[in-house]
């Protein structure tokens, strides 16, 4: 029987991996199971999220829920800190930029100064006694699918488990199987960090309450098993003995309702999810369906190259030294849209500096909601990898902020609209916070009002831009035509107090703040005007805009950071705030501005190369909207860069074994722009056309685009081959008129909603 077995063994594995040869674009795998949380792997509901470490004889389920935070409802707003504006801006002009921090921490900032931290809920500790000696392991993370699975041999039986997070059960599934009937003999367990926890067991359920230590929230989650064993509880677990199959379906939830109440019933609530929960296999389909629903709308097909079948962390450590593995970015690509799925669905809240995954306590930036660059490049790729549901979580945070912000307008500006500064948490704080010198940064609300306006573009939805998007543009736009004051130095209006984004300290008038506020009057504008409303009120953005500092060229030819040219040619700081206007923005452009373009061209190559991930990310777009396709693609190189280890000291990001993006630590928002930037590269229509490969990079010659969606409401095909544009078909869901533009070519079509068009390479018009 040995050698039978041996054999069966063998197939078994050589199955396995032409599976993960056939999938390069669609599965991580590994031949050996995570030693840290940096290469577990994740599923996720958008409310519930889990990482998946697939030990052999202790497997770990590592898991969160979305509103388990530090904290409890509460105004942020500073009462009475408007007194202290005038003066704070008197300072700033005169020069005395320490005194007005000092005098700004003490009357300006947020009470209390620091927002709250998102908490680790728990671990499901499933123990699998006797199988340390084992082989032929593998697991794997299917994103056509969205399941992780894990097998090996142990004892002559083939082990299998399968983990997946279900946005219509609301719950996390984990199922074990064996080969041979009666073979599956294992405990499963709860526990937590949290320093006040309970656990408790009945027959097939355990249950595990946490309470925050600096807080009012608590949770609690409920653990159902099934399975044709038997089923024990003793010292706190449940074993499963004589078994075939068996699976732990997992719920969670808190007292947490909105950011004004916690008056939710997690047990009524966790209980009702078990009772409705499916069994797994109806439950995988429902689940499959669901998620295959928005998966499959966009594919990205690159070559496979011989490294392409590798392990993935293999894979990411070839890359390193032999860049031609075209399919990794495929796959990097559609595990970013994997992680959007997985933190960001209808109706829970949007992802945050960790999407849904942390493990800590205490997490870095308390894994909240960073404003100034973070949280809006987690949703870079949305729009145009047709996920367009996925942004409607961000929106409603935008609404939620628009309230608070609405109060910490008027208490620390005397201003109308709505005000929302460099961070936000569950409570949806507003107010400036942690230090003067880069809490009090005073266009976040701006820019996340700029996503629904982008979620426009992309749709051409007008009742969404009516009853949504314009009335929170508006208030934005409201409050800085209060807040902008003239500088006395140039007679420029200005914006004062604020910041580059963590850069330089409390200024007046830094160049990211402008760019930000002209293009959130230019969208009101043009919403206005789209919806045939608000005449006089579009005329006075226009006017003030007008006034607005401009983009200036400073003595090194760079594009100035700030009013005056003081500009460290030798910071290679995380940020380049600045240069906001190339990407996302679209106010410096190649053909329109082409001397600013220059500069921020100069700006970049002062700043360097080198960064976080995040940076990394952003700086990738930032070339291929300079169609600068090989510098773009030796930022994804950087990007790319394997981080082994998650206590690993180094000098710039890159990427975990488990693809998770490497600020260091773990951050999620360079998984998102990092898509965004590859995407750019191929496809770019910020400028009221779809310019076809405006910045391939010698490295991806060939390759074929499906389901991608551009700004006036097209979705796209797209074959090119060595190098060349082969064929293009667009589908236009709204009736524009779409102009296309390849190299010199262009060509607009106007076009009849709900029909196809096909061209051929030289863009015309395939009958």
């Amino acid at each position: 029987m040995k050698p039978l077995i041996q054999t069966v063994t063998f197939l078994t594995l050589i199955i396995f991996q032409c599976r993960a040869q056939n999938s390069v674009q669609s599965k991580l795998w590994y031949k050996q199971p995570a030693k840290q949380w940096e290469e577990a792997l994740p599923i996720g509901n958008g409310a519930l999220a889990a990482m998946i470490f697939g030990g052999v004889e202790t497997d770990q389920i590592q898991f969160n829920e979305e509103t388990l935070w530090t904290g409890e409802p509460r105004s942020y707003a500073h009462k009475g800190a408007s007194a202290y504006l005038g003066e704070i801006r008197r300072m700033l002009h005169e020069g005395k930029q320490k005194e007005a921090e000092q005098l700004a921490n003490e009357q300006f900032m947020s009470q209390p100064m620091r927002q709250m931290a998102y908490q680790a809920f728990g671990d499901v500790y499933v123990d699998f006694p006797g199988h340390a000696q084992h082989s032929t392991y593998a697991r794997e993370l299917d994103l056509h699918s969205a399941i992780v699975k894990s097998s090996y041999q142990s004892g002559g039986v083939r082990y299998t488990r399968e983990a997946f997070a279900s946005y219509p059960a609301k719950a996390i599934y984990y199922r074990v199987t064996s080969s041979q009937k009666g073979k599956l003999n294992f405990t499963v367990r709860m526990d937590a960090i949290h320093a006040k926890k309970e656990v408790n067991v009945s027959e097939k359920e355990i249950e595990l309450e946490v309470y925050v230590d600096k807080g009012t929230l608590h949770g609690i989650a409920r653990l159902k098993v099934i399975t044709d064993g038997e089923v024990k509880q003793a010292d706190g677990k449940l074993s499963i003995a004589k078994a075939s199959h068996a699976t732990l379906v997992l719920a969670a939830a808190t007292n947490y309702i909105d950011y004004k109440n916690i008056s939710g019933d997690p047990a009524a609530k966790t209980a009702e999810i078990l009772r409705n929960a499916p069994v797994f296999e109806k439950a995988f389909a429902v689940h499959s369906a669901d998620y295959q629903k928005l998966f499959n709308r966009f594919a990205l097909d690159l070559p496979a190259s011989d490294a392409s079948p590798l392990p993935t962390d293999e894979r990411l450590s070839q890359f390193k030294s032999k860049p031609d593995d075209p399919a990794l970015l495929a796959l990097y690509v559609q595990f970013a849209r994997y992680l959007l799925i997985s933190s960001s669905r209808p109706g829970t809240h949007p992802a945050n500096l960790q999407g849904k995954w942390n493990h800590k306590l205490n997490p870095s930036w308390d894994s909240k909601y960073t404003v100034n660059i973070n949280t809006e490049m987690n949703y870079w790729p949305a729009e145009m990898t047709n996920l367009s549901e996925c942004h409607a979580p961000l929106f409603q945070m935008v609404k939620d902020v628009s309230q608070t912000g609405a109060e910490v307008a008027k208490e620390h500006y005397n201003a109308k609209g709505w005000v929302l500064h460099h961070n936000t948490d569950v409570w949806r704080g507003a107010a400036p916070i942690n230090a003067s010198n880069h809490g009090i940064w005073v266009t976040g609300g701006a820019w996340l009002s700029l996503h629904l306006w982008e979620h426009y573009r992309f749709t051409q939805d007008k009742a969404f831009l009516q009853n949504t998007a314009y009335p929170l543009m508006k208030g934005a736009a409201e409050f800085f035509l209060d807040f902008l004051v003239k500088d006395p130095g140039t007679g420029f209006l200005i914006s004062s107090p604020s910041n580059s984004p963590e850069n330089g300290g409390l200024v007046a008038g830094p160049t990211m703040d402008h760019q930000i506020i002209r293009a959130l009057f230019k969208a009101c504008i043009e919403t206005a005007d789209i919806l045939k409303t608000d005449a006089a009120f579009a005329q006075k953005l226009a006017e003030t805009s007008k006034q607005i500092a401009p983009n200036q060229i400073g003595r090194y030819g760079q594009l100035q950071e700030w009013m005056t040219d003081i500009d460290d040619t030798t910071s290679h700081h995380r940020h380049v705030s600045h240069l906001w206007g190339v990407y996302p923005g679209q106010e410096i452009t190649p053909a329109g501005t082409p001397e600013l373009l220059k500069a921020a061209m100069k700006s970049l190559h002062y700043r360097g190369d080198d960064g976080t991930g995040w940076s990394l990310a952003w700086k990738i777009n930032y070339w291929a909207r300079f169609l600068d396709g090989e510098h773009a693609y030796t930022m994804i190189r950087k990007l790319f860069n394997p981080v082994y280890d998650a206590g690993q000291k180094m000098s710039g990001g890159g990427s975990y074994p488990n693809l998770f993006d490497a600020h260091p630590p773990f951050q999620i928002d360079g998984n998102f722009g990092g898509a965004a930037g590859i995407l750019e590269t191929l496809v770019q229509s910020h400028l009221d056309e779809i310019n076809l490969l405006p910045a391939l990079p010698k490295a991806l010659p060939t390759g074929r685009i499906t389901g991608l969606c551009t700004r006036g409401g097209f979705e796209m095909d797209m074959d090119w081959k060595n190098g060349r544009l082969e064929a293009l078909t667009v589908r236009s869901k709204a009736g524009n008129k779409c102009r296309l533009r390849y190299g010199n070519q262009v060509v607009s079509v106007n076009t009849t909603k709900g029909k196809t068009y096909r061209f051929g390479p030289d863009l015309k018009v395939l009958k």
